[in-house]
Parts: structure tokens; C-alpha cells; sequence
């Protein structure tokens, strides 16, 4: 991945009825890069795709391809390819028609377009299905055909709005996995959406996680588990037990010694972001399931509760526990106790998977 600036959105705001969907948001993608923007529905995702399309106008800021602002620049003009959750595939018209379409008011010769079609669909590993309806093809074919469709242009920049979503499980972990590979051979610069966090994990070089139209986060995957700069990254990536009590906690470096309840002390992750807490300030506390383990009930750095749940996810068992103070999530085997149980809970191996946060601020909304 080269580490040139090829896409740049700089400061993007729009805004609807006097709502902001987007707010200031800046986000830089290298070429040939594979950035994902992530996060809940309605948090200005598909709009800031929209922007970067040209196909909405943001009400302030600029969108900066190699140096050049193309904010005002028509969608057609762009060079982008784009590909939409339903695909927008005509019924009517064959896989090869479907693929061409647009290719001609483009200007492109007879031959030259057969040339493209022909290389797009082979690019996405459906040779000779030019003269197929589309609708004889699978889920997962239709969506390579949109893929096709979108790459025929070679276009500078692929954009991607949760393509696979009408997917079912098996066949959108085979396709993303597929998608991944193409992109990275091709080696197309490429931004896509999803609200799905392993979709996105599987993906991306970088993940942009957004809340309210705002960045969050901007980073490989790993470093947003492992190191998140907010709480609500830490909670929207993987499960996430929380002690809903204030805390104290005293800072020692980037480690955060955080007092429980019962004077129990655990050891957490402050943010990247440089937050100090002093001796004795509040704290809200957040711990991964996999970071936590049941332990014995004499552990020193062991918290007392009760299980309230346990649920099967696969090849372990996610029980929540009820604690002094709130609830904590705990990833064991099916072994480790049922509903009503009296259990011990310590941390697997601190500070990993727990974090140490400032409490929400109240503003009264």
C-alpha cells in the first residue's frame, strides 16, 4: 500500500432539515487502499459515500482526488464506479449488457466496449456468461455482475455501499473474502460501507468507525480492538461487558489502576488519545468477554456475582453475570456455570480487553 494521499475528504458537512448527517469529517485514503467506513445505522455513512460519488453535495467542505478538488465535479465526470445494496442490475438486459451499460454514451467503440466486458467479467471469475440473464444467476453472481458493471469504466476509485447484505451468512463471508482478494489484485483504490464490524475486519486495510455523522476512530482493525480511543468504539467493536458504577482509579503511564467495588483492583487501557486521570477520579470501566475469566472465590483480584444468562456463540459460551455495580459479559466453556450460580470473575490477563474511560458527560439531552 503506498502511502500517498490519493482521496481526501476534508472537513465534509451535510446537512438535512437542519440535522447534520455528517460534521467535519476528514478522513485521507491512500492509493490502492481498502478503507471501510463502519458504524450504527443513520450515522452518515451512505451520505458521505454519496458525497464522495457526487452525488450529494456537501454544504461545506471540500472532496480532493490527487490534489485536485472535484467537489463540484458531476458524478459522470469523476471516473468513479460504484456499486449500491440492491445492485440496480436490469432484468431485462443480459449479464453483458448489463455490464456495457453506460460504456457507449461514453464513447467507447463496439469493439472496445465487447474488450471491457469481457475483462470485467473475467476479472470477477464469470467468463463467458455475457449472453446469461441475469435473473439465472445466484445472489452471489448478480452481485459480481454489479461489480463488473462498476469496474468495466476502469475507474480511479471504487466505492461500495454494503454490497453483500442480501447476502445469507455462508455466501457473504465466501464473497467478501472473493472481493477482498480482486481489489487487492486489481489494486484499486476502494472505500466501503457497512454497518457488519467482521465484515469490515475482513476487508480493510484501515477501518473509519463513525457516531453521528462524526469519526470516531480512524485505524487498522487491530489497533481500534485492541486500543480503542473512545468508549464507544470499545463497545461497538466485539462484546462488551461494562461496569456501569463509577469507578476511582489512579493513572500509572498508559495503565489505569481502577478501585471496584470491594476494593477489588483490576488494571485497564486508558485511551490513545492522552486522557490523565488523577488519584481518586471517576472512571467507567470496560471489559472484553475474552478478557475475563472465572476464577476462585479467595482470587484477590476477583469480583463476586451471579450468572443471569448464558448463551452457545459456536465454539464458546457468553455468560453474563450480574456484579456489584452492573453487568459483566464472560467467555467460557459451556462447563462454567448456569443461571443463578454464585461465581468469581478476574481478569484473564490485565490490562488486555479493558479499558478505562471518563464518564459520559450529562447534557441534559
Amino acid at each position: 500500500m503506498s502511502d500517498q494521499i490519493f482521496l481526501e475528504l476534508d472537513r465534509l458537512t451535510r446537512v438535512f432539515a437542519g440535522t447534520a448527517a455528517v460534521r467535519e469529517l476528514s478522513i485521507d485514503v491512500a492509493e490502492h487502499e481498502i478503507v471501510t467506513l463502519l458504524g450504527p445505522s443513520g450515522c452518515g455513512k451512505t451520505t458521505t459515500l454519496r458525497m464522495i460519488a457526487g452525488f450529494e453535495q456537501p454544504d461545506s467542505g471540500r472532496v480532493v482526488l490527487k490534489s485536485q478538488d472535484i467537489t463540484r465535479l458531476a458524478p459522470q465526470k469523476r471516473g468513479f464506479g460504484m456499486v449500491f445494496q440492491h445492485y440496480a442490475l436490469f432484468p431485462h438486459l443480459s449479464v453483458g449488457a448489463n455490464v456495457s451499460f453506460g460504456l457507449e454514451t461514453a464513447g467507447h467503440s463496439k469493439r472496445g466496449i465487447g474488450d471491457r466486458v469481457k475483462r470485467a467479467l473475467d476479472l470477477v471469475r464469470l467468463p463467458g456468461t455475457e449472453q446469461r440473464s441475469v435473473g439465472s444467476l445466484s445472489g452471489g453472481q448478480q452481485q459480481r455482475v454489479a461489480l463488473a458493471r462498476a469496474l468495466a469504466p476502469e475507474p480511479r476509485v471504487l466505492l461500495l455501499d454494503e454490497p453483500l447484505s442480501n447476502l445469507d451468512a455462508a455466501l457473504r463471508e465466501q464473497t467478501r473474502r472473493e472481493l477482498r482478494t480482486l481489489v487487492k489484485e486489481i489494486g484499486i483504490t476502494t472505500v466501503y460501507v457497512t454497518h457488519d464490524q467482521e465484515e469490515a475486519f475482513d476487508l480493510s486495510d484501515r477501518i473509519a468507525l463513525m457516531r453521528a455523522g462524526r469519526l470516531d476512530q480512524l485505524g487498522p482493525a487491530e489497533g481500534l480492538y485492541h486500543r480503542p480511543a473512545t468508549e464507544f468504539v470499545a463497545t461497538f467493536l466485539g462484546r462488551a461487558g461494562a461496569v456501569e458504577s463509577i469507578l476511582d482509579g489512579r493513572a500509572d503511564g498508559e495503565v489505569v489502576r481502577c478501585r471496584l467495588a470491594g476494593d477489588v483492583v483490576w488494571s485497564a487501557l486508558a485511551p490513545e488519545a492522552d486522557v490523565a486521570f488523577a488519584s481518586g477520579s471517576n472512571v467507567r470501566l470496560l471489559a472484553r468477554p475474552e478478557a475475563l475469566t472465572f476464577a476462585l472465590t479467595d482470587d484477590d483480584a476477583a469480583v463476586r456475582g451471579t450468572i443471569v444468562d448464558r448463551r452457545f456463540a459456536g465454539s464458546v459460551y457468553i455468560y453474563t453475570v450480574s456484579v456489584q455495580g452492573g453487568m459483566l459479559e464472560v467467555q467460557a466453556d459451556g462447563g462454567a456455570g448456569r443461571a443463578g450460580d454464585a461465581v468469581a470473575i478476574a481478569p484473564r490477563s490485565a490490562p488486555a480487553g479493558i479499558f478505562a474511560f471518563p464518564p459520559p458527560l450529562h447534557t441534559g439531552e
